[in-house]
């Protein structure tokens, strides 16, 4: 009875009024023990009101439904499917969306719409894949800021490769500790090149110049990497940088150098084909011989076999407690096979600068000790 009065009053009253009543009815709905035919009626009179011409009505409904599991589904549906304003609360909130419901919001709604959905209290794999496939970069950002949202490897990987050479979806992914390290390497990479082709790095060194300092830049950050990464993510890392062509020489020389030791297995393994253990059973104790043979079948040339297998001894040593020594020293002596600071050519260069940049990075870290205590 009440709700048949209230039917017929609808037509007469103001926008506001209307407004407030259609909030009330709807908190009745969800909150009050209705009995079954005022629930039916009431249910009636919140359908009846989706048609209402005032947004602000069909607002407050919204704002009143938005967070009950007990709401009318389909005026819920209907509400989430209306305009941005109205729509807005219910997708940002209500439990009563599937993912089907909010996956398809995604497809065909608005960046805001992407960015609201992205940012609910729980944001479940599938819809985070969604959103990772097909958002904008704006709602990215706010999914990998939401910590109820439950995000995939292969949608960090997404949104890298869409939204990378956006620098806040850039930040985003970098400060998430669930990125895995070949997203992270996709992601310095796209930094460097970011950089080379900055018109002011262009002008103070020229494109030659700038192509090479970032090649050694990323290169070094690729290394600093690894320290980052969990050894069972060592042969994905490894294969990416294979696929990208990223494992050369000089990379490879570099990562024994700094006695990251189980991922220069991975790198073998990647580039040799050979079983996982085997590689790892060489590299504790296997002999000159059989470690030449290892590296030739990677590719890499006989110029560096001498210095890796001088590095990879040392590490055995340090390894085993027989030795205590650091990339300084390591460097330094792979430069001694070299035939010392007066080698010459591009690996000794590679080395010396190894060296160098151990011997910097130690004097560093001694200045600051002294300056701290």
């Amino acid at each position: 009875m009440v709700v048949s009065r209230f039917l017929k009053w609808i037509y007469t009253a103001k926008v506001a009024e209307r407004a407030a009543a259609a909030a009330a009815l709807a908190r009745a709905y969800v909150n009050a023990d209705l009995p079954f035919e005022d629930r039916c009626a009431a249910e009636a009179a919140l359908t009846f009101l989706l048609d209402d011409a005032s947004s602000k009505v069909r607002q407050a409904m919204a704002e009143a439904l938005s967070m009950s599991r007990h709401a009318p589904l389909h005026v819920v549906t209907a509400l989430a499917a209306d305009q941005p304003e109205v729509a807005g609360v219910v997708l940002a909130r209500s439990p009563l969306l599937s993912d089907a419901d909010l996956i398809d919001r995604v497809a065909g709604g608005s960046s805001a719409t992407q960015a609201l959905i992205a940012d609910r209290p729980v944001v479940s794999m599938q819809l985070s894949a969604a959103i990772a496939e097909i958002g904008d970069a704006e709602p990215c950002v706010v999914l990998l800021a939401n910590n109820g949202a439950d995000i995939a490897s292969l949608s960090f990987r997404r949104m890298a490769e869409r939204h990378g050479h956006v620098a806040a979806v850039r930040e985003a992914l970098i400060a998430d500790s669930r990125l895995p390290a070949d997203c992270r390497h996709m992601l310095l990479v796209r930094i460097g090149e970011a950089l080379k082709g900055s018109p002011l790095v262009l002008a103070l060194m020229g494109q030659a110049r700038a192509d090479r300092l970032m090649r050694d830049a990323c290169i070094k950050a690729s290394v600093t990497l690894i320290d980052g990464t969990q050894p069972q993510e060592h042969a994905a890392l490894a294969e990416h940088l294979r696929l990208r062509g990223d494992l050369t020489a000089s990379f490879i020389v570099r990562t024994l150098a700094h006695g990251k030791v189980d991922f220069f297995g991975s790198v073998l393994v990647a580039l040799t084909g050979q079983a996982e253990q085997r590689v790892r059973a060489l590299l504790a104790g296997g002999h000159d011989t059989a470690l030449q043979a290892l590296f030739a079948k990677a590719g890499l040339s006989l110029s560096t076999h001498a210095i890796l297998i001088r590095a990879l001894k040392v590490w055995r040593e340090v390894a085993n407690g027989k030795r205590v020594a650091g990339v300084q020293e390591v460097s330094w002596l792979m430069l001694k096979e070299l035939g010392g600071q007066a080698a010459q050519g591009e690996l000794a260069s590679l080395v010396k600068a190894i060296h160098l940049d151990a011997l910097r990075e130690n004097a560093r870290g001694h200045a600051l000790a002294i300056a701290a205590a």
